[in-house]
């Protein structure tokens, strides 16, 4: 059987007749050109099947609880993201690996209580992050020194405990308050006696016991060189001044016997 031959001149026009094929949509989602918006779906998963042209990516209002390792396809051009609304408890370190151009990163109304300070590592262009709406009793400054570009943090409406381990924070907020929205919903949840206090109101004096008694890894140091050699001195110490007792017991015997011979002979 014959083939059949397209002749060269011919061939360009072909292609341009022929429309490029278009970029595959999630079947869950509504694409248009750069948005890809997967909200209310009832996804319990983040969609794998997405263009790496997309800028846009709404995944609210939905069942999502656990971000894994590499949970995004590779998004060279994702600037907005919004998780929001969903069942969020644990992100993996590198769940968000692929994500370095992502600006904007919504990830308010979950069930987040715990972020590892590595969590948000590969976001270098970040600039706003909303964690508002979550069940974070402590965030690691650590977590935030991160992101370098960061402009805006968004962290009401969560259960601080305003004890001696919010300090670090606090510094952080009071060092970057221009970063910090919503500074008056920031608010202690526990103890109790502290309930619904603002935590920008706090000051210095406010953690003054907490300075005195908190250790750092050279007191522990300090402590763990200084304890044994104290306790081998004392034995020591204790050693010398029983020497000392007994030879001062038998010099007065002596002088004692030099007094009274005979007496000393008898015993």
């Amino acid at each position: 059987m014959g083939c059949w031959r397209v002749p060269s001149p011919v061939l360009p026009f072909l292609l341009l007749l022929c429309p490029p094929l278009s970029p595959a949509c999630p079947a869950a989602c509504r694409c248009t050109p750069g948005e890809v918006d997967c909200s209310e779906r009832g996804l319990r998963h983040v969609p794998w099947s997405l263009s790496t042209n997309t800028s846009t990516l709404w995944l609210t209002d939905n069942f999502i609880t656990v971000l894994g390792p590499r949970s995004f396809p590779p998004l060279p051009k994702l600037r907005r993201l919004s998780l929001s609304r969903n069942r969020l408890e644990l992100i993996h370190s590198q769940a968000l690996l692929g994500l370095g151009a992502l600006q904007e990163l919504d990830l308010s109304h979950n069930y987040l209580s715990v972020l590892t300070p590595d969590t948000f590592l590969p976001l270098t262009s970040l600039a706003t992050l909303n964690l508002g709406s979550n069940r974070l009793e402590e965030l690691e400054p650590e977590l935030l020194s991160t992101l370098p570009q960061l402009q805006a943090l968004l962290l009401q409406d969560n259960p601080w405990m305003c004890s001696c381990n919010i300090l670090p924070l606090w510094r952080w907020l009071s060092h970057n308050r221009e970063k910090v929205r919503e500074k008056s919903l920031l608010l202690c949840r526990l103890p109790e006696q502290l309930n619904k206090y603002p935590i920008m109101a706090f000051a210095d004096e406010s953690f003054r016991q907490c300075q005195d008694t908190s250790l750092s890894f050279k007191h522990y140091i300090t402590f763990l060189i200084i304890g044994p050699f104290s306790f081998i001195a004392s034995i020591f110490f204790c050693t010398f001044l029983g020497s000392i007792v007994v030879f001062y017991h038998n010099l007065r015997r002596e002088s004692h016997c030099w007094r009274r011979p005979r007496i000393c002979r008898v015993h």
